[in-house]
């Protein structure tokens, strides 16, 4: 009996270094949400927020971009801009007449949005919920239709 008990303990001591590799609850939650994004067909990338540095803090390597991919059409007349996110709206970084800014219907949880020569996008801390994705989702084709119809200049 005592040998059985030994071969369970050291099974068991081998098996725990194991339990480190599982997901835990919030990277399991940002796997969902990135599935959702390209599914809803948007795209992920680590960026550095557009403008000054310091005016939006997020925690280091926790700001991700979700963009949508521009038409080619789109872009050739576009310029590039970004917009931060202030307490009493969006901030215009540069030419703010020259694009169409971001969407008002964006979660509170989007810290910036830009627009550049192959797509638009935000930038948040992935910290809401999925619903929040397909949010994201909606607001950035409705800016890529207004993007679609400016006049070129």
């Amino acid at each position: 009996m005592l040998e059985y008990l030994l071969i369970a303990f050291i099974v068991a001591v081998a098996l725990v270094p194991l339990s480190h590799f599982r997901p835990s609850r919030r990277q399991r939650a940002v796997s969902q949400m990135r599935e959702a994004a390209a599914i809803d067909g948007l795209f992920v990338e680590f960026r550095q927020l557009p403008g000054p540095e310091g005016r939006v803090s997020a925690p280091e390597g926790e700001l991700i971009y979700y963009g949508l991919r521009l038409p080619a059409a789109t872009t050739s007349g576009l310029s590039p801009g970004y917009w931060l996110r202030e307490r009493d709206g969006w901030r215009a970084g540069q030419r703010p007449e020259i694009t169409p800014g971001p969407p008002q219907e964006l979660p509170e949880a989007v810290l910036a949005a830009s627009v550049d020569g192959g797509s638009c996008g935000i930038y948040w801390v992935e910290s809401a919920h999925q619903d929040d994705v397909a949010c994201i989702g909606r607001a950035l084709r409705q800016w890529c239709q207004q993007l679609a119809a400016q006049p070129t200049r």
